[in-house]
This record gives structure tokens, C-alpha cells and sequence, in this order.
């Protein structure tokens, strides 16, 4: 059996990448062809929970407490460790797959395409890009990754355009058997029992309350919509979504004239796990089923309904609206079609192909704008659009909204059914090549090299001469213009990314192998005969820092004549400290100088210095106010001595 392994979110989360595993691993499981192992994002190694699966399942995360709580010091290396970075290599060495698939957001997989095992067994990054610049590491990764599937055909097409050919569109998959419209009948006995009128006409949206979801433009739609067309039916606005994060709802509606009474929401209890569609009054509710006091909560990413109940839920509807400002896949508009509503879909980012020419979707009109700080491009859907084309819908007869909510529902179920996504990957496992690779043996001889992250580079005119100098000078490696690397990061050169981006991204790697192969011992550079009696000052960056810091030393000796002043620096400026008679020593700066519980001891670790002093570090990164109660230097005199 070959043996697959997949590290995306638990196929018991309700988030997208979890409902897609729920419905891929359970196709492939079912097939009885594959050891399948799941390595779950954000979850502890051991999570009792896991063992629920009927594939293994292991969490991304250490189950020892003080292993997570040193990765935590570090929220970007915390944030990679929720991903899988920190024991990835661990579990492939002890799993062995003969297949990786990185189901994730680009950024939560770019760790695996640089491991020695990553192109040495059979690889596969599937993820999704939702905007316009496409992500510079998605761009710069891609001529690394042999097998490169994105959700949506809307960043394959920019990826191809750049010559990426190889990129191909790989949708998420759902299982359509989940999904479906029920009977007349059925649909108004839902509203009965939930004191729905039956004629209403509801305005359905199913999304999770952040701000890409265009909350706001379908509240002004739906209000415009109204207010030009003076519909003769009582008419709702349903969110399906958490109602304690992100958009504030009710205070928008009311911004719009829209009553509150008009927007219902699903409420579900924790007890029974039954579900009602009602106005929103406020979490923890009382159930009315089972008569357990505060026990229904709106729908989260932790808790919500079984997807026989999301399936009722559509069936609320009678059209569905989902404006949004980008999207990977969306998987709630594929979910609405296969229920046969009529889907209004911004079309933009992976809304065009859910607007694409024989999915009877409604195409919502955009404007252009740039999200702050990313400089992506977003879409602002217009609340004209919404208004006119909910009013298109309002005006169809029964028989022209049957036809198109059928064709909808088939084209969801050639391109997006688990049938059609797993027999794909059958396909492809089936037919591709068990490659040969000693877990345990020996580490890539690059591994091996030490890496300079402070390399001088000097002003290159050639791209490729610089590039090449970057390789041989920062990553102690002979690169060559045959190579993929270079041909990455020329490619990036003629996109106009600025040569400094790609420089720090080169010493940025070089100092984590460093980190990772030649760890900087900290008791290496300090004296034997001095514990107990030394402070630290930690300043990496500027050389202009440096020589002012050099300002407070005099005080701080002043303070601590029995002290020895080390300070942490990175080693270009060694120089500026040379001969100061207040430094005691120089040490080699590595990111564990930015932890100052580590440098000063918290519990079983008694720490090397007294007092660390990091005035780089804001104090929400770290608490380098605290010193163990041992901090004594007048601020004042230190300011002005």
C-alpha cells in the first residue's frame, strides 16, 4: 500500500481545508488502497481527539508544555509550529510516506519545499491564492514545486501567464451526496417550525464573519433593494456565521434602515446539537429542544451544525448572495449551487470561475481597491449590483429559477464532487512512481555548510552575477544558471521585485539553517568565574544604534561595578565596540538574544544573565521590563549621565 501523507486542518474542524479532508480522506480511505496519515494543523501531537478518524491522525504541535511554551516566545515561529513546521521532519522520518501533500495556505506549506526529503519523495503543494499581485512566494516557490495544484483557476492563470506552466487547478472537493434540494413540501415545513412566514422571500449568506466577507455592500444592497422595488412578500436576510468576531451586524443594519427582526442566524446547542433559524438575541441562548439554559451559540469555526443541518439550512433560501472582497474557493457558493439556489458571486478572484459561462451563477459588479499594507487587489462589490440582480432573482418564475438552480447544481458536481477530485488523485497516485529515499541517512552535504547571513554583498550591476553572488556568498552554494533556484529568482527580478526583498529573504534563510545546524551556544562566550554577575545589552541591527547605546553603558557599570557588560550585536558591528572599556565582551547576535525569560531563567532554567536588556524589542514581543525583580538602574541617570 503506498502510504499518503497530508498535513492540512483536522477533517474534524469546520474550517474549508477540514471539510475538504473530511470528504478527500474519506473517498480515498473507502477505496482500501492507501495508508493514509493526517497531519493536523494546530492540533497537539496527541490530541485524544484525533484517534476518532478512521485514517491516523497526529497534531502539528509538541504535547510537551514547555516545548510549546519556548515556541511561543516567538509568535512567527509559533504561527509555523500551528502549521507543522516544528515537527515535520520528525514525523516524516518516523511515517516514511511515499506522498506529501501540503494542503494549505501557501505561506503555511513554504517550510516543506525546502527540506532535503521534499523533492526526494513524491511532493505535492495544493493550496490557495485569492489576489492580484500573486504572493512573491508563490511565485519564487513555484519552479521548486514539481506538483503545483492551486483551488482556483483564477491564480493558476496568473502563475501560467508567468511561465509556470506546470501550475495546474486542483478544486477542493465536496461531497455532493451532503448537498441537494429538498422537497417543496419540506423546504416550507422547515419554515413552519422555525415561525418563518412561508412565502417569505430569504436572502441567503453562509460565511465565516471576517472581513473579506463583504457584510457591509450586502446589507446596503439588500436595503436599496427594498427600498427601489417594494417587494409585496416579507423578506429576510439569513447569516449563517459566528456573531462575536468580525463584522459588527446588527449596528451596520441599523446604519442601513434594515430591522433587526429582518436578519435571522443559525443558533445551535451544545447539549442536543440540535439547530434553530431565528433573529439574533445574543449568544448562549436557551434551548427550546432539549431546555438546557444557555447552551446555543451561533455557528463558529469550533462548534456548528452537521452538514445534514447546513444542507436544511440552504434550504431556507431562496437565493443565495455571497459579495466578498477575495477568496480561495469559497466553498459555501458550491454548496449553495448543489442545493440549486441561484448564486450571486462577486466576480472577482475565484468568483469568476463560479460565474463562468455555465454555472447559471449571477456575476455581482466590483470595484477596484487596494487592501492596506498588502497592496493586494480587492474587490468592493456594489450594493447597486446586489440590489439589482436580488431583485432579478425576486422576479423569476418558479419554473426559470428550477432550470438554472439544476444546471448549477451539475456543474458543481463535474468540477468540484469528490468523485471527480478523488478520482483525480487516484489517478495520479496510482499512477506515479514510489521514489526510493533513506529516511535515516545522512544530511544533504549542503546542510552541512555554514551559511553567512551578513555577507557583504557589493553593488552588482548583472542580475544574474548578483543572484549568483547571493548563492556563493550568503548560502555557501555553488549555484547555476541551469538551476531552478536562479531561474526563480531572475524570473522575480524581471517581475520588479526590489533586489533588497530578495536579499533579506536570502539572509533570512541563511540564518535559520545557521540556527538550525550550527546553533549559537550562549555559555560558549561567556567566562567561567562570572556567573551570577553579568548583564546583557542586546542590540542587533543598525550601527548607528550600536554607537549610541554606547551612550548608557558608562551608567549602567556605574550601577554594577561587579558586573560584566556582555553585549549581543550582530558581528559587522563588533567593530564600534572595540576598546570601549565598559564592554566586557562582544557575543554573535541570534534571534534566542530576543527571548529575555531564556537570556535572565524562568522556572527550571536558571538563564545566564542577571539582568537582559533589549530596548529593540516593543514590549508585547517580550517582557524586558521585568528582570527578575533585579533591575535597579535609575532610568534618569541613565538618560542623562
Amino acid at each position: 500500500m503506498k502510504k499518503l501523507l497530508f498535513q492540512t486542518d483536522s477533517s474534524l474542524a469546520k474550517t474549508g481545508f477540514g471539510r475538504n479532508a473530511k470528504a478527500l480522506l474519506s473517498y480515498l480511505y473507502r477505496t482500501k488502497k492507501y495508508e493514509i496519515v493526517q497531519y493536523c494543523c494546530g492540533t497537539d501531537y496527541s490530541n485524544p481527539i484525533l484517534k476518532t478518524t478512521p485514517w491516523k491522525s497526529i497534531g502539528t504541535l509538541p504535547d510537551d508544555p514547555a516545548e510549546r511554551h519556548r515556541i511561543g516566545q516567538d509568535p512567527g515561529q509559533a504561527r509555523l509550529a500551528s502549521y507543522g513546521a516544528h515537527l515535520i521532519d520528525k514525523v516524516i522520518k518516523e511515517e516514511k510516506p511515499d506522498f506529501y501533500f501540503g494542503v494549505q495556505d501557501i505561506w503555511g506549506t513554504e517550510f516543506a519545499v525546502g527540506k532535503p526529503w521534499f523533492d526526494k519523495i513524491n511532493s505535492v503543494i495544493w493550496t490557495t491564492l485569492d489576489s492580484l499581485p500573486i504572493l512573491p512566494t508563490a511565485i519564487t516557490n513555484a519552479p521548486k514545486i514539481k506538483n503545483y495544484w492551486i483551488w482556483s483557476s483564477f491564480a493558476t492563470k496568473a502563475l501560467n501567464a508567468m511561465g509556470h506552466d506546470h501550475v495546474k487547478t486542483v478544486h477542493g472537493c465536496i461531497d455532493a451526496n451532503n448537498f441537494f434540494r429538498l422537497e417543496d413540501e419540506e423546504r416550507l415545513k422547515l419554515r413552519e417550525k422555525n415561525n418563518i412566514e412561508k412565502d417569505a422571500f430569504i436572502v441567503g449568506f453562509v460565511f465565516r464573519n471576517q472581513l473579506r466577507k463583504s457584510v457591509p455592500n450586502l446589507l446596503e444592497g439588500y436595503s436599496k433593494w427594498k427600498a427601489e422595488n417594494k417587494p409585496n412578500k416579507k423578506t429576510y436576510l439569513l447569516f449563517h456565521t459566528y456573531w462575536k468576531e468580525g463584522w459588527g451586524i446588527h449596528k451596520l443594519a441599523e446604519e442601513y434602515g434594515i430591522d433587526k427582526s429582518e436578519i435571522l442566524t443559525t443558533h445551535v446547542c451544545k447539549k442536543c446539537g440540535d439547530y434553530q433559524v431565528k433573529k439574533y438575541d445574543g449568544e448562549d441562548q436557551d434551548c427550546p429542544r432539549c431546555s438546557t439554559a444557555k447552551s446555543q451559540v451561533t455557528t463558529n469555526v469550533g462548534f456548528g451544525v452537521r452538514e445534514d443541518q447546513l444542507n436544511e439550512v440552504y434550504n431556507f433560501m431562496d437565493v443565495y448572495c455571497h459579495p466578498f472582497t477575495s477568496g480561495g474557493q469559497e466553498i459555501p457558493i458550491q454548496e449553495a449551487k448543489l442545493t440549486e439556489l441561484i448564486t450571486l458571486v462577486t466576480d472577482y478572484s475565484c468568483g469568476e470561475e463560479s460565474c463562468e459561462e455555465g454555472s447559471a451563477s449571477i456575476p455581482l459588479e466590483w470595484s477596484e481597491y487596494r487592501e492596506h499594507q498588502t497592496e493586494f487587489k480587492k474587490a468592493s462589490t456594489s450594493p447597486d449590483s446586489i440590489a439589482q440582480n436580488i431583485n432579478k432573482v425576486y422576479e423569476m418564475t418558479p419554473q426559470d429559477r428550477s432550470e438554472k438552480g439544476k444546471i448549477a447544481r451539475q456543474w458543481v458536481v463535474d468540477k468540484f464532487s469528490v468523485e471527480a477530485v478523488g478520482k483525480f488523485f487516484e489517478d495520479f497516485i496510482d499512477n506515479t512512481e514510489v521514489q526510493k529515499y533513506d529516511f535515516g541517512g545522512e544530511e544533504d552535504a549542503a546542510e552541512k555548510k555554514k551559511n553567512n547571513p551578513d555577507a557583504f554583498i557589493p553593488l552588482i550591476e548583472s542580475n544574474s552575477d548578483w543572484v549568483l553572488t547571493l548563492y556563493r556568498d550568503i548560502l555557501a552554494t555553488d549555484n547555476h544558471t541551469n538551476d531552478e533556484g536562479y531561474k526563480t529568482w531572475m524570473t522575480s527580478l524581471e517581475n520588479k521585485v526590489p533586489r533588497k526583498q530578495i536579499e533579506d529573504y536570502f539572509r533570512k534563510v541563511a540564518r535559520e539553517h545557521n540556527q538550525k545546524y550550527f546553533p549559537v551556544k550562549i555559555e560558549d562566550f561567556l567566562d567561567k568565574d562570572d556567573k551570577g554577575k553579568r548583564i546583557i545589552y542586546v542590540i542587533p541591527e543598525s550601527p548607528v544604534d550600536v554607537f549610541l547605546s554606547t551612550a548608557l553603558f558608562k551608567s549602567i557599570k556605574k550601577k554594577y561595578p561587579t558586573y560584566n557588560l556582555y553585549v549581543a550585536t550582530k558581528a559587522e558591528n563588533f567593530h564600534i565596540l572595540d576598546g570601549n572599556e565598559h564592554v566586557h565582551k562582544t557575543v554573535p547576535y541570534s534571534p534566542q538574544f530576543d527571548n529575555t525569560l531564556y537570556l535572565e531563567g524562568i522556572g527550571d532554567h536558571e538563564g545566564y544573565f542577571e539582568i537582559a536588556f533589549t530596548p529593540h524589542l516593543i514590549t508585547q514581543r517580550a517582557n524586558n521590563y521585568i528582570h527578575n525583580e533585579k533591575d535597579n538602574v535609575n532610568k534618569e541617570v541613565l538618560c542623562t549621565s
